[in-house]
């Protein structure tokens, strides 16, 4: 396996065999990278993070609440989230709180924030009686451990897990419902990480694991850098173990690595290799280690408004993290800072081109179903399903539509990314040729190589839109981004659009 990743930092064919294995052997992947330099580890997980490999999105989840907050400010946050496109990240505790002080169960918030948002709403502190409930001197936590700098291995304070079960028990019926109105729901290994004193027993994730699945929720594990080597392998280990979709990457006080830097960007390079579902977040790291991260194929940061715990657990070094900080436009400068003019992270109107894409696929299509060898989409996919915005697209065209449109033999989809794969798949009982076109030769060639193992049909790559229109009785701009079709069309205006 060291060869393979060796080769692989240059090599795509070696990240593809990669890429493709069914099972791969967690110990042998972590002391594999732990070999690489950091030069090595970073140009390893940007290469996992390549279309189709992996997930090559970078986002933001913005964590709204807080237990002191106002229902007003609550709900304003959101929308603020929403107008963005961030997912929005929900402490189910927080929202208990807030549900107590103004008269209302934790559901009744959840209902209100599902009711005026349609971006995906990702569950958090959530156990086996539902909404975890915490004491105020944990709901209220300054971030003593985040401030302070490394290394714990739990709260400084000592008092991490405390749990109210009494209030919990009393709202544990609504258990479920919690969980049908999410888009995601994450869970927590590091209990077996020996973060024992910093979550709730694995039995808990387990359980929690167990429902989202049941409903088709996707499956985020939280685990942490902690002593860089064994305590990864356990993490990677019980969050495959449980199912986990996302993994969820913990660093700050949580990374005890002498090289803080190193160890938490070979633990992004070995997710990017081992999530199932291609996305790999980080709910806590300090500056240089998110920067670090990044720059090893980490697509998603957790972070926060004022009072929200996330607000200053990413993108803070120790000394200036701490409660009150609002963590969403510190994080949206790093990104920008480390891929400048490439208008990240993901904004409003991606988020609805690619629901949209989800939406022509359908549920029965996409992650963790594949064609070929390679999964359609990634954990985002599966969880936009269960968003409102997904929920209200109008479609111009379904998928039967456009294969029924589809008129000859030799069709063209312009346009190499995963709705294409799915039409291409759908088409390939009714002609002999499908011609695949992408200005991007990454694209062109893992589609077309992988289409080609998968459907009877003879696929055929060509770079230029125009010359591929030419060779084809029909064409189709297979994308669901308005600019990406708009250069389509300027070549093949008689294309059919999807949007």
């Amino acid at each position: 396996m060291y060869d393979l990743i060796k080769n692989a930092v240059h090599d795509d064919a070696s990240a593809i065999e990669i890429s493709k294995m069914e099972n791969k052997n967690v110990t042998e992947v972590v002391d594999a990278i732990s070999r690489l330099s950091l030069d090595e580890t970073m140009k390893l997980g940007m290469q996992f993070k390549r279309f189709p490999l992996g997930c090559d999105l970078t986002e933001v989840v913005a964590g709204t609440c807080a237990s002191d907050l106002e229902l007003m400010d609550l709900l304003g946050n959101c929308r603020l989230s929403d107008m963005i496109g961030s997912p929005i990240h929900i402490c189910a505790y927080a929202f208990a709180d807030i549900g107590e002080k103004f008269g209302m169960t934790g559901l009744e918030v959840m209902q209100k924030v599902h009711e005026v948002v349609d971006v995906p709403l990702d569950l958090d502190h959530f156990g086996e009686n539902g909404a975890m409930r915490l004491p105020k001197n944990i709901s209220g936590c300054g971030g003593e451990c985040y401030n302070k700098g490394p290394a714990f291995t739990e709260c400084p304070r000592g008092r991490i897990h405390e749990r109210l079960i009494d209030k919990e028990l009393e709202q544990k019926d609504d258990k479920e419902e919690w969980v049908k109105l999410s888009s995601s729901v994450a869970v927590n290994v590091t209990s077996e990480q020996t973060g024992d004193g910093h979550a709730a027993p694995l039995k808990e994730a387990v359980d929690i694991a167990e429902l989202a699945k049941k409903y088709g929720r996707g499956l985020e594990s939280i685990m942490f850098v902690g002593d860089g080597y064994d305590e990864v392998i356990t993490g990677f280990e019980k969050s495959i173990e449980i199912g986990a979709d996302v993994i969820v990457v913990e660093g700050g006080p949580f990374n005890r690595c002498e090289n803080t830097t190193e160890a938490f960007a070979k633990t992004i390079a070995a997710a990017r290799i081992l999530a199932p579902g291609k996305v790999v977040a980080t709910n806590g790291a300090y500056e240089h280690e998110v920067r670090a991260g990044l720059r090893s194929g980490l697509n998603m940061v957790i972070t926060g408004f004022p009072k929200n715990h996330h607000g200053y657990m990413c993108g803070y070094e120790p000394g200036t993290a701490r409660r009150g900080k609002f963590g969403l436009p510190r994080i949206i400068q790093i990104i920008n800072e480390e891929f400048p003019n490439r208008g990240l992270p993901v904004q409003k109107q991606d988020l609805l081109a690619l629901a949209t894409a989800v939406k022509i696929a359908g549920p029965d299509y996409v992650y963790p179903r594949k064609i070929g060898a390679y999964h359609v989409g990634d954990a985002h996919w599966a969880t936009l399903i269960n968003s409102g915005m997904y929920k209200n697209i109008a479609l111009k065209h379904t998928l039967n539509e456009i294969v029924e449109l589809a008129d000859g033999n030799t069709i063209a989809l312009h346009g190499g990314r995963f709705v294409s794969w799915v039409i291409a798949n759908e088409l390939d009982r009714h002609v002999d040729e499908i011609i695949i076109s992408d200005v991007d030769d990454w694209v062109l060639k893992n589609t077309v190589d992988n289409l080609q193992d998968a459907l009877n049909a003879t696929i055929i790559a060509e770079s230029d839109d125009k010359a591929a229109a030419k060779s084809a009785d029909f064409s189709i701009a297979s994308s669901t981004m308005i600019p990406v079709r708009e250069n389509i069309l300027k070549n093949v205006p008689n294309a059919l659009t999807l949007v």
